[in-house]
């Protein structure tokens, strides 16, 4: 997946650009990648160098939103077909994504790629085959490939997610993975059943919560999990606690009753469950 040419603005970083402009500045340095690399740009009264390309100064920015060049203005990062999918700034650099205004990654006490760092180390993927059922904006993934897995293979269903991807510097590009990400368009529901038995060392499910997306939850999902993941293989399952404090329902419990039917032995782990295969 090509990257993108095109600096990524936030409003802070927008207003500091201005402000730059406006103090007499003609180099201004700082990161366009959301932390990534720092660069030095060329200021003018009119308009900004960046990498070879000459850009107006932005319009006014809005707060929690991402910018980027369209070739004709600062545009948000966000899609609507149907649900609004956006990238969304954290004081990390590292971006979360909403749809719908639903914040689908922790950002809360650290960086939703450090979180993942934490989920990831507890399959412990070096020299592993894993499954990465729900990719989002794949920082499961980048968090294997770091520690050294041996194949990954991501799946994610919402191509709006994938084109968000495209513009996030810290989702990983699967062509400079040296073949070890295999990142599909497809719905791991009806992938599933069409995959190998035992096909994978370990597994790692970041559904949607419950409310969005319960057939990832369904008995038949996990039975479908138990059959592709080899005799002692591992699965780290994202739950979160949804609803607990209004309806005291227990989301994790009842996935660990549904995969111990399955066949594997679950327990509570950071904030959702690791199961291991019998």
């Amino acid at each position: 997946m090509p990257r993108p040419s095109t600096p990524l603005l936030t409003r802070p970083l927008a207003d500091a650009l201005h402000a730059a402009r406006a103090q007499g500045h003609t180099h201004w340095h700082a990161s366009f990648d959301l932390g990534r690399s720092q660069e030095t740009v060329m200021l003018t009264e009119d308009g900004w160098d960046w990498r070879g390309k000459r850009l107006p100064y932005p319009q006014p920015l809005k707060d929690r939103t991402l910018y980027f060049w369209d070739g004709e203005t600062f545009a948000p990062i966000a899609r609507y077909t149907g649900q609004l999918i956006k990238l969304v700034p954290t004081e990390w650099d590292v971006p979360t994504f909403e749809i719908d205004g639903i914040k689908m990654l922790p950002t809360s006490k650290q960086s939703p790629l450090d979180d993942a760092r934490r989920k990831v180390a507890l399959i412990q993927p070096r020299g592993k085959t894993v499954l990465d059922t729900c990719g989002g904006l794949g920082y499961f993934a980048a968090c294997c490939l770091e520690s050294g897995v041996a194949a990954i293979a991501s799946f994610e269903k919402n191509e709006d997610v994938l084109w968000l991807r495209t513009l996030n510097p810290w989702s990983p590009d699967p062509e400079a993975s040296g073949g070890r990400l295999r990142l599909t368009h497809a719905d791991i529901v009806q992938v599933l059943p069409t995959l190998p038995d035992a096909a994978f060392d370990a597994i790692l499910h970041d559904p949607p919560r419950f409310g969005i997306a319960g057939e990832l939850y369904s008995q038949a999902f996990y039975q479908q999990l138990f059959r592709v993941l080899r005799p002692g293989g591992q699965l780290f399952h994202y739950t979160g606690s949804p609803n607990k404090l209004t309806s005291g329902r227990d989301v994790p419990g009842e996935v660990i009753r549904r995969l111990t039917r399955a066949g594997f032995r679950a327990e509570r782990a950071l904030d959702g469950v690791l199961a291991i295969r019998r």
